[in-house]
């Protein structure tokens, strides 16, 4: 087991942030370079090892929607679309690996779809232990939501979210300080009604597995394009990492200048915080 660790931290940039969803393959260039400046601006003074993880956005989820790749290799046309949707992946995940080598880190990228194994999109086996090396060498990896092989559908579209999940508990089990997860959005957290339709809805504090039901009504799907679910599939994976880890996460917005460098940081943020239980404190 590994002692003594530097604090780990998991932010995952949603494709929202990184594209306009709503025009294919089309990137917010400003949006990703200052995002990768903060970052690389946090590790400058606070010591950190980082996974930064992100979205497809209105990459893959293109060709996903055309060859309905998360229904599985479906027809002949099936494997193709896999490929298409592994290449416009992989292309977004370029340039975020791009920016974040020009702000000064040195960024590797992580492919699941030629690391693992799903079964109805949910990651059986991923090989981590070349992950955990680039961690102990400082560096930071970088996944991203992938096609990937499905025992069951033979392929399937696997989330951020759900590489997350698996990679908190991994690396949790091989003795890494992970302490918390920073999902960067383009609202300020999660709401009581759509923030972007309705400026006037309520921020929610706070998810736990005791308030759950009671906002799932609040949760809506995705702006523009999606295939891995919206909003509230992602809040209820990271309410089961953090139920099964204790790994919190933070629901921030990454439009807002200057919000990923404080969370990264420690300092307190606007944003929603999801906890396995009530009963603690703690900050964005």
């Amino acid at each position: 087991m590994i002692s003594m660790q530097p604090e780990l931290v998991m932010i995952k940039l949603g494709g929202s942030l990184l594209t306009d969803k709503a025009k294919p393959f089309t990137v917010r260039p400003g949006v990703i370079k200052r995002i990768a400046n903060e970052i690389h601006n946090a590790r400058q003074v606070k010591e950190l090892r980082l996974i930064v993880g992100h979205g497809g956005g209105s990459f893959p989820h293109i060709p996903a929607n055309k060859y309905q790749t998360n229904k599985g290799i479906i027809n002949k046309k099936s494997y193709r679309g896999m490929a298409e949707v592994q290449d416009a992946a992989s292309r977004l995940n370029r340039l975020v690996v791009r920016e974040l080598l020009d702000a000064g880190e040195n960024a590797i990228s992580i492919q699941l779809s030629s690391s693992g194994i799903s079964e109805n999109s949910r990651i059986q086996y991923m090989y981590t232990e070349p992950i955990i090396m680039l961690l102990s060498y400082g560096m930071i990896p970088v996944p991203y939501g992938d096609v990937s092989l499905d025992k069951k559908k033979g392929c399937s579209i696997v989330s951020t979210e759900e590489i997350f999940y698996y990679l908190a508990k991994e690396l949790k089990r091989q003795g890494f300080n992970l302490t918390k997860i920073i999902n960067c959005g383009i609202v300020d957290g999660v709401f009581r009604g759509d923030p972007i339709k309705n400026p006037d809805s309520e921020i929610i504090p706070e998810i736990t597995n005791e308030n759950i039901d009671e906002i799932r009504k609040y949760l809506s799907g995705s702006h523009g394009t999606d295939v891995t679910g919206g909003m509230l599939s992602k809040v209820e994976k990271m309410l089961k990492i953090a139920a099964e880890t204790g790994v919190e996460t933070f629901i921030i917005n990454g439009l807002i200048p200057g919000r990923i460098e404080k969370a990264l940081k420690g300092e307190n943020v606007l944003g929603t915080r999801i906890i396995g239980h009530s009963h603690t404190t703690g900050r964005g």
